[in-house]
């Protein structure tokens, strides 16, 4: 019995009040007013400056700077770049293909991970299989300076592969 009425008590302490302020759709808590200089000065902190009502402040900040119009023309430059170098692209319907195959390939792969984590315990051995295979790598290729030098190599030969000058 004195259980139940001790846990009777703590709820109605715990019941919200109704308040006039208007209802907010943050997560932040609203910060505690700030103190002023005399009443930093007493021991104790006045009882006064909590019952205030507190009303959020509305801030607004804007970051400028003198690199705003220099983004602006990188930006124009890259655009001409990217349409001179689509003008330079002699057969587009190959580019377009493997553009579109390209986004079909993520589309399905997200089908699949999706069917994947939808089966249950089939997702942690994946996170294994990935920490596993992320540690063979780390210590095939980079714990070791002669493995870093390798995995260099590799990457380059890669990169000509693909630019298509080896």
């Amino acid at each position: 019995m004195a259980v139940t009425t001790a846990y009777a008590a703590a709820t109605t302490v715990l019941i919200p009040r109704p308040t006039t302020q208007p209802t907010r759709c943050s997560a932040f808590p609203l910060l505690p007013p700030r103190l002023s200089s005399s009443s930093t000065t007493s021991s104790s902190f006045p009882l006064k400056q909590v019952s205030e009502s507190r009303k959020p402040l509305l801030l607004q900040i804007k970051a400028t700077s003198s690199e705003e119009t220099s983004t602006s023309v990188d930006a124009n430059e890259l655009f001409t770049d990217l349409k001179e170098k689509w003008d330079a692209v002699e057969n587009k319907s190959t580019v377009l293909l493997y553009g579109g195959g390209a986004i079909v390939a993520v589309w399905l792969s997200s089908i699949l991970v999706g069917a994947i984590n939808s089966v249950p315990l089939l997702p942690k051995v994946m996170e294994l299989v990935g920490l596993g295979y992320t540690g063979w790598f780390v210590y095939r290729y980079l714990l070791f300076k002669s493995s870093r030098k390798e995995l260099a190599t590799d990457i380059e030969s890669l990169k000509k592969k693909i630019a298509g000058t080896e």
